[in-house]
């Protein structure tokens, strides 16, 4: 966990780590490490869950519009399209797709690929259906666009983040949504993974330094604000988390799921990625702040990282804020077009719960600033000083 290990230019600038330090180190993260690995066995999902659900025989793929014509119903506007089927039950071959109609309905060409749901025991021409449009490529591109671009800037660093963010993604997937599905406590299972992830992307990221161990326990103690002031503030605002479609089709299949827990767990884990951020800035401040001045004393780092600090959470929490607001828009809208009173607007609780995500994200923030900058400003002002002695001493500069 020392710095001594680091080959990033600017970790070995103030020397190694002390041999008590790193030790002190490894005594503070061990145990995180220990249980996060702790709770991904015990809560690892079995895989035995079967959820019986409306329309659990209908089975998707993917297909290729061909041409577009009337359908074999006897409604005004309903149109088929002869398709290719690339994928999924039937592919490869050729049939009929019923498309929607209507006012809104989307605009269905040849050429276009969409995604086809296939219902085995609906008459014959009317098995498949149009499900979606089948957005694959575009978003190949642009993740290829957005990883050339993240490795362009950050270089090997990049790829460290990349395979981070690939791990974070997967963990979701096979760990979190399943644990989640088959009962286990939402926020418990929710701190593990932002555990899991924190330590794979910030050691891979930002390398097996005292910066990264640091930026970790800051993101660490934010979480557990976040955590705790989540948990207060919905049991207060007796949030029942059963809003929107999702959650009530959720609680229609699922009855084990604890959906005010699935609310914590949501917030935990959108939190965890702006933390990342506020709390790996202040770390890369203070050790630069202590770089360049080697006479710098703890306080001194700490005033001066915290001038910092205080301009990035002015803009962070605003980023934080405007993403939660932009996620109600549109039901904001409504509630406007309704001529709701704004207090009853934003006590619906649809609203509120991306209220409280917001505003206990940005307490989250609040408390990485000067938690981060305070213990990076304690280990950086040791490091200062035994760049001193051993400058002192005689011996070189790392």
């Amino acid at each position: 966990m020392g710095a001594g290990h680091s080959h990033v230019p600017g970790d070995s600038s103030l020397g190694p780590a002390p041999r008590h330090l790193r030790v002190l180190m490894s005594a503070l993260v061990g145990p995180l490490v220990l249980a996060t690995l702790v709770g991904l066995f015990v809560l690892w999902p079995s895989g035995d869950l079967e959820l019986t659900t409306p329309g659990a025989d209908v089975q998707r793929g993917t297909a290729r519009v061909e041409s577009i014509g009337a359908c074999q119903r006897d409604s005004d506007g309903c149109r088929a399209a002869l398709v290719e089927l690339l994928s999924g039950p039937g592919a490869p071959g050729e049939d009929l797709v019923i498309l929607p109609y209507g006012p809104g309905a989307p605009e269905v060409a040849p050429g276009d690929r969409i995604i086809v749901s296939h219902a085995p025991s609906a008459p014959e021409g009317e098995q498949y259906a149009f499900q979606d449009f089948d957005r694959g490529r575009p978003l190949l591109t642009l993740t290829v666009l957005f990883a050339a671009g993240v490795l362009l800037l950050s270089r090997w660093r990049g790829i460290g983040s990349l395979v981070s963010l690939a791990f974070t993604l997967v963990l979701i997937a096979v760990f979190t949504l399943p644990a989640i599905m088959e009962g286990s406590s939402p926020l418990v299972v929710a701190v593990v993974t932002a555990a899991a992830s924190m330590v794979v992307t910030l050691y891979l990221s930002h390398g097996f330094t005292v910066r990264s161990t640091v930026a970790m326990l800051g993101t660490l103690v934010s979480l557990v604000v976040i955590g705790g002031l989540g948990w207060a503030f919905t049991t207060v605002g007796h949030f029942t988390g059963l809003v929107g479609e999702d959650s009530q089709y959720i609680s229609t299949i699922a009855a084990q799921v604890d959906l005010r827990g699935l609310l914590l767990a949501g917030l935990v884990i959108g939190a965890l990625g702006v933390l990342d951020d506020v709390t790996v800035t202040q770390t890369w401040a203070v050790w630069e702040l202590a770089d360049v001045d080697p006479h710098a004393t703890t306080r001194s780092l700490f005033v001066r990282a915290m001038r910092i600090g205080r301009s990035h959470v002015a803009s962070t929490v605003n980023t934080l804020v405007l993403a939660y607001v932009g996620a109600t828009l549109p039901l904001m809208l409504v509630f406007s077009a309704l001529e709701l009173p704004f207090g009853v607007a934003v006590s619906q609780e649809v609203v509120a719960q991306e209220v409280v995500r917001g505003l206990v994200g940005g307490l989250g923030i609040v408390a990485a600033v000067p938690v981060t900058t305070a213990i990076a400003a304690l280990v950086a002002g040791l490091l200062v000083r035994g760049r001193g002695a051993g400058t002192t001493g005689g011996s070189h500069r790392a």
